[in-house]
């Protein structure tokens, strides 16, 4: 049994559902690239494509799906002035419910926030990249 505070889940990874995922980011201007990655612990690694950041940011999503529906979706730019990241989980916990969020600029436990998300990978994929799109629109007012 994986601990329960880890960010993982007890089963595993569902790498039909990365794959899935993947062929939707794979060729699509927003993004870089997007790879399933085998190291460590299997996850899927989108490079967002940096001429959609203002100031030389570059940003990322790693993201695990498992069989049992849990998931962790990590977003982090990394920018000269530092780290910004969050992350929308489904997993057992004992700092909230199953779903939850981690809110920027950090994704720190303590200030995670309950939520509730659809168990469709494509509703979350979507959820996401809306906020990410958000995102983006905030650094370009910023400017």
């Amino acid at each position: 049994m994986v601990p329960a505070d880890d960010g993982a889940s007890p089963a595993p990874i569902d790498r039909a559902v990365l794959e899935r995922m993947r062929s939707r980011f794979v060729g699509r201007r927003m993004f870089e690239s997007a790879e399933i990655v085998e190291e460590n612990r299997l996850h899927l690694r989108v490079e967002l494509s940096d001429e959609y950041y203002p100031n030389d940011a570059s940003a990322r999503l790693e993201i695990r799906w498992y069989r049992n529906d849990n998931f962790n979706v990590h977003y982090q730019e990394e920018r000269q002035d530092g780290v910004w990241k969050c992350r929308w989980d489904r997993h057992p916990n004992t700092h909230n419910w199953r779903d939850h969020f981690h809110p920027p600029p950090d994704a720190s436990r303590t200030a995670a926030e309950d939520a509730e998300w659809s168990g469709d990978h494509r509703d979350v994929c979507r959820l996401v990249l809306d906020r990410i799109e958000e995102r983006i629109e905030t650094l370009w007012e910023r400017q």
